[in-house]
């Protein structure tokens, strides 16, 4: 992992530089909303996932912050709508936003930050980058309904909870990616392979992230444990315990969800079985094999540096502890 860290060590204070240029020049409360999600962290796996591919595609010029950072504030909007629909408490360890500034300030800054993505992705001229960031926007929007709608009539229905990951996480991670490769302006076939990369990724992190639901406590992960659970949500942990438990109980356990019913006692109960099948380790094992899809998307390119951090950037998704 020494080039990949060596790699962010070098570009991360470009990154988050000009994301706070660009978050001063928003107004009022929003401005504040946006620092305050911004400046609370993260891995800046999108941005850097554009660079990496804009350079490995050969791109030498220096402008590549507004596109890579664009990415990290479409991410960012999300998380604000997302933790004001969820009522979440914590983000990356600090309190939500909306308990901080209030619900109707939270909703604006994550369409400000929708918004500014757009016009940072505009400012090349590049009609391909403003198509991919659109499209980026509505799989995304398209993928948190999709959620919304299995939470309200929950199942052990693995298609769906996949068809839900991809929308949710890795397309936004896929679109990363793709801007980065027509960025440097690859052919169609090489920002497919880019874009197929960022997609299996994608799907590694949000299966990482769902078995440190189960398995991580707060104090690491910087969101409240079996949080998942709590809000009704069926993720891959779940369905695995719930397909190795008997019918009766699976069903009483979906309706439960249903209803968001869960005492704290079978909320524990259910965490503890989750831990005792290992199927957060079962979870990750899963994970394991879209990253191994992942780096076989890389056979072909040239740039040594680059492939190998993307290479080593795959392999941490699966080490990931918050």
């Amino acid at each position: 992992m020494e080039d990949l860290l060596r790699y962010f060590q070098r570009e991360l204070p470009g990154i988050n530089d000009f994301l706070d240029k660009e978050a001063d020049q928003l107004s009022g409360l929003v401005r504040d909303v946006a620092k305050h999600i911004i400046g609370s962290g993260g891995k800046r796996i999108r941005p850097m996932m554009t660079l990496l591919f804009a350079r490995a595609f050969g791109y030498g010029k220096d402008d590549y912050h507004a596109i890579a950072c664009a990415l990290e504030l479409l991410h960012s909007a999300t998380l604000l709508h997302d933790d004001y629909l969820d009522d979440a408490e914590l983000r990356r360890g600090k309190k939500a936003a909306h308990l901080v500034f209030g619900r109707t300030e939270t909703i604006l800054a994550g369409d400000a930050l929708l918004a500014l993505a757009n016009e940072m992705g505009a400012r090349y001229g590049n009609s391909r980058l403003s198509w991919l960031l659109a499209r980026g926007i509505m799989e995304t929007a398209v993928g948190e309904i999709e959620e919304i709608a299995f939470s309200r009539n929950p199942s052990l229905d693995r298609a769906t909870y996949m068809e839900i990951i991809i929308g949710k996480t890795a397309r936004l991670i896929e679109c990363a990616c793709r801007c980065g490769a027509a960025l440097a302006g690859a052919t169609p076939e090489q920002e497919d392979a880019a874009g197929r990369y960022g997609l299996n990724v994608g799907i590694a992190f949000q299966l990482v992230d769902d078995a440190l639901d189960y398995a991580s406590p707060t104090s690491e992960t910087g969101k409240p444990e079996g949080g998942d659970l709590k809000e009704g949500k069926v993720t891959l942990p779940l369905i695995l315990l719930m397909e190795d438990g008997d019918e009766a109980g699976s069903e009483a356990l979906l309706d439960a969800l249903k209803e968001k019913s869960l005492s704290e006692a079978q909320c524990e109960d259910v965490l503890a079985q989750v831990r005792e099948g290992r199927y957060s380790d079962k979870t990750r094992e899963e994970a394991a094999r879209y990253v191994e899809k992942a780096k076989a998307c890389l056979d072909g390119l040239d740039s040594v540096e680059e492939v190998a951090v993307l290479k080593q950037a795959a392999d941490f998704v699966l080490t990931r502890t918050k």
